[in-house]
C-alpha cells in the first residue's frame, strides 16, 4: 500500500497527480498525529522510570525535550514545543488530535490551536478544543490566520484574565535576533510589546515621509533605524567588532574564497575585502588583525589547552571561532557557553579537544542523567559524539575555516601547521 502511495507515475494525468498530492498531504497529518501519540507515551514512560528510580520531581524529564528534537532531526531548542504539543493533544485536546489524524488540520495549524490555549486551565482548554474542532467540517478552507484568530477569540471569551496575564508576561520575552538573508543581507528582528513596536515603526515611517532624496521608503526606514541605534551614518564603516575570519591569501587578493562573519556566516571575498579596506582607511575606526593557523589536512584550528576549570578568554574565543554555531547536531543556535564535553568532575581537561561551543539550552540538556558526550581528533578534524539516555548516537564535526584548500608551508615542520588565517576586528 505504502509503495503505491509513494510511487510517482510519470504517465498519470493532472487530476491523478492532484489526487496524489492531496493523499500525501493527509498522510503527513496522520503521521504527525501518530508522532504526537508516540512522543506522549515516551514522556509517560520516562516519568514512570524516573519515579521508580527515585529521581527528584524537579529533575524528572530533564533532557527529554532535546532527545525528542534530535529524533526529529531538528534543533534541540524546538524540543519543548514538540513535547508540549504532543502531551496537550493526547491528554487534553482529543478533538484537535482527531482533526489532525483525519487530515483536516495540518501539524502547524494544530500547533497554533495548542499555542493559543496554553494560558487556559485544563477545563477551559478542553472547552476550546470541543468548540473549535468537534465539528471538523467548519474547519474546511480555513487558513493559518483564521485558525489562530478563532482559537484566540475563544480563549479570550473563556478566560479573559488569563489571556491578559499572558500578554503581560509576554513582555518579559522581548529581545533581538539576527539571521542571514539572501545576497549578503541580514534580518534583524525586534520582539517588543505592541505599544513600543508600533511607536518604533511609526517613528521610522515618519522619517521616510519627510525624506525625498532618491531613496525608497524602505531604504530610508532601514538607514534611519541603523543611524538611531548606532549613532553613526549608514554610509560610514561599521565601528563595532566584526570578528571576521578570512584567509591571508583572500585578504591579499590571491584567491576568492569566502570569509566567515561571526553571527552571519559565509560572505563573498569581495565584500570581506571591502569591509576590511573601509575600516582600515577610516581614522576613527580601530582595526586589529590576529594570525590563526589551520591544520594541514582538516582545515580546522590547532589546539590550545589550559589548567583552569573555566575556559580562559582566549581559549573560549578559539572555540567560538572553530565551532561557529552550537555543536549539538541540528542546532544552529549561537554559541552562548564554552563547555567541557567530559566534565571536569570526571577528569575532563580544559582544552580545545575537550571543549565545545554550545547554546545555553543544549549545555543544560546534556547534564541530565544518561547523556554522554565525547570528543576525538581524527586527522585534524574535531568530532563530537552525543549519546542519549535511550542509546541513540549523534555526531557533529567542526566546520573547516574559510580559505582555499590547505597546503603545507616549507618553512614549517611537516604535519604541524598550515596556511595563515586572519581574524579582522573593527572596534
Amino acid at each position: 500500500m505504502f509503495e503505491r502511495v509513494f510511487d510517482v507515475d510519470v504517465a498519470a494525468g493532472e487530476a491523478e497527480l492532484r489526487a496524489q498530492v492531496e493523499q500525501l498531504e493527509r498522510l503527513k497529518s496522520v503521521a504527525a498525529a501518530a508522532q504526537a501519540r508516540v512522543t506522549a507515551l515516551w514522556a509517560a514512560k520516562r516519568r514512570a522510570a524516573e519515579q521508580a528510580a527515585g529521581v527528584p520531581v524537579r529533575r524528572r524529564g530533564k533532557g527529554l525535550a532535546s532527545e525528542v528534537a534530535l529524533a526529529r532531526r531538528e534543533s534541540p531548542s524546538c524540543g519543548n514545543r514538540h513535547l508540549g504539543f504532543a502531551q496537550a493533544l493526547v491528554h487534553e485536546m482529543p478533538h484537535t488530535l482527531a482533526a489532525l489524524e483525519s487530515g483536516v488540520l495540518s501539524e502547524w495549524r494544530a500547533t497554533l490551536i495548542v499555542k493559543q490555549s496554553a494560558c487556559l486551565s485544563i477545563e477551559h482548554r478542553r472547552e476550546l478544543d470541543a468548540e473549535l474542532c468537534a465539528d471538523t467540517s467548519r474547519l474546511s478552507g480555513w487558513g493559518n490566520h483564521q485558525v489562530e484568530a478563532e482559537a484566540k477569540k475563544i480563549a479570550a471569551r473563556l478566560d479573559a484574565a488569563a489571556v491578559v496575564a499572558r500578554s503581560a508576561k509576554a513582555a518579559a520575552d522581548r529581545g533581538v535576533w539576527i539571521r542571514p538573508a539572501p545576497d549578503t543581507m541580514t534580518y534583524v528582528t525586534f520582539l517588543l510589546p505592541v505599544a513600543q513596536g508600533v511607536a518604533m515603526y511609526a517613528a521610522l515611517k515618519r522619517e521616510a515621509d519627510v525624506t525625498c532624496d532618491g531613496r525608497s521608503r524602505g531604504q530610508v526606514m532601514a538607514d534611519a533605524a541603523y543611524e538611531r541605534i548606532t549613532g553613526r551614518p549608514a554610509t560610514k564603516p561599521v565601528p563595532v567588532a566584526l570578528n571576521m575570519v578570512m584567509a591571508d591569501t583572500t585578504l591579499a587578493g590571491d584567491d576568492t574564497e569566502p570569509a566567515w562573519l561571526d553571527g552571519f556566516g559565509p560572505i563573498p571575498a569581495g565584500l570581506a575585502c571591502k569591509l576590511t579596506g573601509d575600516a582600515a582607511t577610516d581614522t576613527k575606526v580601530k582595526a586589529t588583525l590576529r594570525r590563526l593557523y589551520r591544520h594541514p589536512s582538516s582545515g580546522q584550528l590547532v589546539a590550545m589547552e589550559s589548567r583552569a576549570r573555566i575556559f580562559p578568554k582566549a581559549l573560549a574565543r578559539f572555540l567560538q571561532l572553530r565551532d561557529q554555531r552550537c555543536r549539538t547536531p541540528y542546532c544552529d543556535a549561537p554559541i552562548r557557553h564554552c563547555d567541557h564535553a567530559t566534565p571536569v568532575r570526571d577528569g575532563g581537561p580544559t582544552s580545545a579537544l575537550n571543549g565545545l561551543g554550545d547554546c545555553e539550552a543544549c549545555n543544560y540538556a546534556k547534564e541530565a542523567p544518561g547523556w554522554q558526550v565525547s570528543t576525538t581528533d581524527i586527522d585534524g578534524e574535531h568530532h563530537a559524539e552525543y549519546r542519549t539516555p535511550t542509546g541513540a548516537v549523534y555526531h557533529s564535526t567542526a566546520p573547516p575555516l574559510p580559505g582555499p584548500p590547505v597546503r603545507r608551508r616549507l618553512s614549517l615542520i611537516e604535519g604541524q601547521l598550515s596556511i595563515d588565517l586572519v581574524t579582522f576586528d573593527a572596534a
